[in-house]
C-alpha cells in the first residue's frame, strides 16, 4: 500500500482547503491531491526548537575511568546515559559516571558527565538494533520533519543535564544564556521566529527560561523580544502542578524500565536536584500574592512558607484527588525512632505502635512532609536542603508555584488521558537498611473518572473527569485549561483519518475561572479521539487551545502520529494566506504520508481509494 505525493506544497495545500478530494494520475504509479493556490512561504521561515523531557537527554562521558572486574571502561564521549551494556556489565561505574553529591552537584571525583549536542542526543537514548527502537524519544518527529521536507537547519535540539536544578543549569552550564542565543541564532539564520515544542520536564525548563528573561533583558523590551522570537508553544505532557510519582521514586525508587533495583535507582535520583523540580505542588498557594489570605506555616521554624488563598482549606486534599503520601512512622524517638538502625532491637520495635500521617500536596512542596520523616530517613535531608537552596529560595522563580499564562501569542496544551495515573501512596518501614527502608503497601490510582486501590476496589476522594496519561494525573495536566477564554469551542473528533461522520461540536461554551471544562459528548468505545478545546474569544494577537488526546502515554505522546499530523496541519493553516479560521477545521482528515495508507478488508479494496492505491 502507498500513497506517493508530487510535492508537499501541495499536499499541504489541498489540507488547507480543508483536505479536498485527490486525483488520481493517469499513469496508475502515483496519487496526488489536486487543489489550487498557493501556500504562502512565510513557513520556510519558522524554526522548531524542541526541549526535551526528563531523562529525555544522552549523557556522555569526560573522564577516563578504569572498571575493575569489567572488560568495558569509561573513556572521553562514550555514552554513558544511556548506555545498557555498560549498565549491565559495571554497573558501579556506570553509577559513578550518572550520580552527583546531592549537597553541592558536583561530579564524582573519578567521572564526569555532560549533556551531548545536537538532534542525536533526543533522538534515540540508545542507538542499536534491538536498543534503538526501545530508547527512541524524537526520532519519529524528525522523520515526520524529513518527509514534509523541512530543512535541516530549521530543526534545532536544545539538550541540558536533565540531573540539575534550574539554577545549577545556568550556573554550570550557562544553559539559559545559551538557549536566548539559540531563539536569536534561529531568527538571523531563518528570518523568522522560533515554534516551541517542549517535553514533560522541558516545559519546566521553559518556564525558568521565560522567567529568567525577565531579569536579563529591559522590562519594555520583553514583550517584543518574546513576538519576535517566538511565534507558538506547544506543551506537551507538560507537569503544570507537578506529579505525585515524584514522591514514590524519591522514598521506594522507580526504575524507568532499566534492570536495576529499585534502590538503586532512588539513590541515583535523589542525587539529582532536579527530582524536586517535578513535585507535586496546590494551585492555591504561591510565593507572592498581595491578595492572598491565610498561610501555610511548616511546623519548623524559619522554614520557607506559601501564601494560600481560602480554597486550600477549604476544599480536601489541596484540590487534588486524595492526600499524596500516607505513611506509616514510628512513634518512639532516639534509636528506637529509626527502624533502619541496625542496632535496634526488632522485637522491641515491633511491639511499639506507629502513627499513620497523612500529606497532602501543599505539604509534601513545602517541606513538612519531609520535616516529619526526617529522623527516620538519613536520605531526606538531603531533599530538605535541596527543596530550600534550589527551589523555595531560588532568587528567579520558585517552580513550585502554579503557571500563568505565559505573554506569548500562540500556545497549545497537549496531552493524554484516561490512562491508569498513580495519584496516592501508602508508605510503611520495610525493616531493611538504606536505601531499601521504605516499602509501598498500597497505592491509589485513577481511571476515567473513578480512584481505585491496587486491589482494584474503588476509594473516596475527588476524582476529577478523566485521568493522567499514565505518569502525570489529570489534575496537573488539565491545569492549562485555566488560560482558556470565558467562551470555549469543543471540538471531539477521531485520531485517525476521518470522514467526518463522527466529529462532535459544542460552540461557544460557558468557561469559568478556576474551573474544569469538560464536554457531554458521545462516544464510541473502541474509537480513539481528540478533544480540542479553543478559544472562541481572546484578546487580539493571542490564541490558547488545549487537546486532549485518548489512551496517549505520557512517554510516547511525543511519537504519536496522530499528534504530529495536527501539529503540521496547525502550523500550515497559521501561514496561509487564505485561511478563514483562527484554528484549522477538524472537519475530516484523510492520509497525508503512505504510513497512513491501509487495506480495507470489509470492503475488499484500498481505503481512501481516492487518496491511496494498491500497488
Amino acid at each position: 500500500l502507498a500513497m506517493t505525493v508530487p510535492t508537499v506544497v501541495a499536499v499541504l495545500t489541498a489540507v488547507f482547503l480543508i483536505l479536498l478530494p485527490a486525483d488520481a494520475r493517469g499513469d496508475g504509479v502515483d496519487c496526488a491531491c489536486g487543489a489550487s493556490g498557493d501556500v504562502s512561504e512565510d513557513y520556510r521561515k519558522l524554526s522548531g526548537i524542541i526541549i526535551p523531557g526528563f531523562a529525555s537527554t544522552q549523557l556522555r562521558a569526560w573522564s577516563i575511568l578504569d572498571c575493575p572486574y569489567s572488560p568495558l571502561d569509561f573513556n572521553p564521549l562514550d555514552l554513558v546515559w544511556l548506555d545498557t551494556t555498560k549498565l549491565l556489565s559495571a554497573v558501579n561505574c556506570w553509577l559513578k559516571c550518572m550520580l552527583l553529591d546531592p549537597y553541592t552537584q558536583e561530579d564524582h571525583p573519578q567521572c564526569k558527565s555532560r549533556p551531548d549536542s545536537g538532534l542525536s542526543a533526543i533522538t534515540e537514548l540508545d542507538p542499536g538494533y534491538f536498543t534503538g527502537p526501545l530508547s527512541s524519544v524524537w526520532k519519529e518527529w524528525v522523520k515526520w520533519c524529513i518527509e514534509f521536507g523541512i530543512e535541516p537547519n530549521a530543526i534545532i535540539a536544545a539538550p541540558y543535564d536533565w540531573r540539575l536544578s534550574p539554577s545549577k543549569l545556568e550556573e554550570r552550564d550557562l544553559y539559559f544564556h545559551k538557549l536566548k542565543l539559540t531563539f536569536e541564532t534561529a531568527l538571523k539564520l531563518r528570518g523568522g521566529p522560533s515554534i516551541v515544542f517542549a517535553h514533560s520536564l522541558g516545559n519546566n525548563v521553559f518556564r525558568y527560561f521565560l522567567e529568567w528573561l525577565k531579569i536579563e533583558i529591559a522590562p519594555k523590551q520583553y514583550i517584543s523580544w518574546l513576538d519576535e522570537h517566538i511565534h507558538a508553544y506547544f506543551a506537551v505532557g507538560a507537569p503544570f502542578l507537578g506529579a505525585v510519582e515524584t514522591v514514590k521514586a524519591m522514598l521506594s525508587g522507580l526504575t524507568f524500565g532499566l534492570p536495576v533495583s529499585e534502590g538503586t535507582a532512588r539513590l541515583m535520583f535523589n542525587s539529582f536536584a532536579s527530582s524536586i523540580w517535578m513535585m507535586p505542588f496546590s494551585k492555591h498557594c504561591r510565593a507572592e500574592h498581595t491578595y492572598l489570605k491565610h498561610f501555610s506555616i511548616g511546623r519548623r521554624k524559619g522554614y520557607p512558607v506559601y501564601l494560600c488563598d481560602e480554597h486550600e482549606f477549604q476544599s480536601n486534599y489541596s484540590g487534588w484527588p486524595t492526600n499524596a503520601v500516607n505513611i506509616e512512622v514510628p512513634s518512639t524517638r532516639g534509636d528506637l525512632a529509626n527502624p533502619f538502625n541496625a542496632q535496634v532491637n526488632v522485637t522491641e520495635m515491633e511491639c511499639k505502635f506507629p502513627s499513620q500521617q497523612s500529606f497532602s500536596v501543599r505539604e509534601v512542596s513545602d517541606g513538612t512532609f519531609f520535616q516529619s520523616i526526617v529522623a527516620h530517613d538519613p536520605d531526606i535531608r538531603r531533599a530538605l536542603y535541596q527543596l530550600k537552596l534550589s527551589y523555595h529560595d531560588d532568587p528567579v522563580l520558585n517552580p513550585l508555584t502554579p503557571w500563568d499564562r505565559p505573554p506569548l501569542k500562540n500556545i497549545f496544551c497537549i496531552y493524554g488521558t484516561d490512562l491508569k495515573t498513580e495519584v496516592g501512596y501508602y508508605f510503611a518501614p520495610s525493616g531493611k537498611p538504606y536505601p531499601d527502608n521504605w516499602m509501598i503497601t498500597d497505592l491509589i490510582y485513577e481511571l476515567e473518572g473513578s480512584l481505585y486501590s491496587r486491589s482494584g476496589n474503588m476509594v473516596e476522594g475527588n476524582p476529577g473527569p478523566a485521568s493522567g496519561d499514565g505518569t502525570v494525573p489529570y489534575h496537573s495536566l488539565s491545569w492549562c485549561k485555566n488560560w482558556l477564554g470565558p467562551k470555549v469551542n469543543i471540538t471531539r473528533a477521531p485520531q485517525s483519518e476521518h470522514d467526518g461522520s463522527d466529529v462532535q461540536v459544542h460552540l461557544n461554551v460557558e468557561h469559568e475561572p478556576e474551573m474544569d471544562i469538560f464536554p457531554d459528548m458521545t462516544r464510541s468505545p473502541k474509537v480513539k479521539y481528540i478533544t480540542y478545546y479553543e478559544d472562541s474569544a481572546t484578546r487580539s494577537g493571542e490564541r490558547t487551545a488545549v487537546w486532549e488526546l485518548d489512551k496517549t502515554n505520557h512517554r510516547n505522546i511525543v511519537r504519536s502520529s496522530a499528534l504530529m499530523r495536527e501539529l503540521w496541519l496547525e502550523m500550515w493553516h497559521d501561514n496561509h494566506p487564505d485561511k478563514r479560521s483562527k484554528f484549522v477545521t477538524k472537519a475530516t482528515r484523510g492520509p497525508l504520508r503512505d504510513e497512513d495508507c491501509y487495506w480495507d478488508y470489509g470492503k475488499a479494496r484500498c481505503a481512501w481509494s481516492d487518496q491511496c492505491e494498491y500497488r
